[in-house]
């Protein structure tokens, strides 16, 4: 059985950004206006979204222009400091909704409403670390994505 318990509440809206927001710069990066906004326009998301979904959001909001390159690089940034998550297989982002709590990504991911959800099983990551491990192999960032059709989508 998945491990998906967290010794915390997750934060949503407001105290989700706040989190992120603390997350960012306990690593000594700013919170910027224009990362808010990125991180604001990911986090109201449903499904996993572009950079090109997310500088078209954040375009309108502000009424200009932001191009998808500089929110690539914010998005980088994101899930380098564990307050996003790229979902590979859609070349996509999801807000974390618990920043600063750290594990291994396994994402199931519905190929017809292209909803991915974010489940946390220690030990089946754990044991993906393993078998890398008796490889040889450093496993930075395990991340599993299982492609399929979710409940809805299968009902």
């Amino acid at each position: 059985m998945a491990d998906h318990h967290h010794d915390h509440l997750e934060p949503t809206g407001e105290k989700l950004a706040d989190a992120a927001r603390r997350t960012l710069e306990a690593q000594s990066e700013q919170w910027t206006p224009m990362r808010a906004a990125i991180f604001d326009a990911l986090a109201a998301e449903e499904r996993p979204a572009s950079a090109y979904d997310i500088a078209d959001t954040v375009s309108k909001a502000r009424g200009k222009r932001v191009a998808p390159n500089s929110v690539y690089r914010i998005l980088d940034l994101f899930v380098t400091n564990n307050i996003a998550m790229r979902v590979e297989s859609a070349n996509a982002y999801i807000a974390n909704a618990h920043p600063g709590c750290h594990h291994d990504c396994i994402f199931l991911v519905c190929r017809n409403c292209k909803q991915a959800t974010h489940v946390d099983d220690d030990k089946v990551t754990g044991d993906v670390r393993a078998v890398a491990s008796h490889e040889g192999f450093h496993a930075e960032r395990p991340v599993i994505e299982i492609l399929g059709t979710c409940a809805k989508c299968a009902a």
